[in-house]
């Protein structure tokens, strides 16, 4: 993946993949806010656990229904996060080589 959530969205083309997503999949949004001196959309990422249901850390690690993270607070300088998609677990995996033991 990318080096942030929302590099990782545009490389796994998630924005292809709209509406409610499937168990195991990976689930983007835009999210922008200042880190060190740096402002960018960082993005936010989760795990779909099943019935659009999310598992993610927002302050802590909770399960929201993926269109109800849009509605979560932001901390200050941050901004709410926005759906983009969702990639499937498989095209996270692509070029993976799994390890011999």
């Amino acid at each position: 993946g990318g080096d942030t959530a929302k590099e990782s969205a545009d490389l796994y083309e998630a924005d292809k993949s709209k509406g409610q997503p499937p168990a195991g999949a990976f689930v983007f949004y835009d999210c922008s806010g200042t880190i060190g001196d740096r402002v960018e959309n960082w993005g936010h990422v989760g795990l779909c656990v099943g019935q659009g249901e999310v598992i993610h850390a927002w302050g802590e690690v909770r399960i929201d229904d993926y269109l109800a993270i849009e509605d979560l607070g932001a901390a200050p300088g941050w901004s709410s996060p926005k759906y983009i998609g969702w990639a499937p677990l498989e095209r996270i995996l692509i070029g993976s080589v799994p390890k011999a033991y």
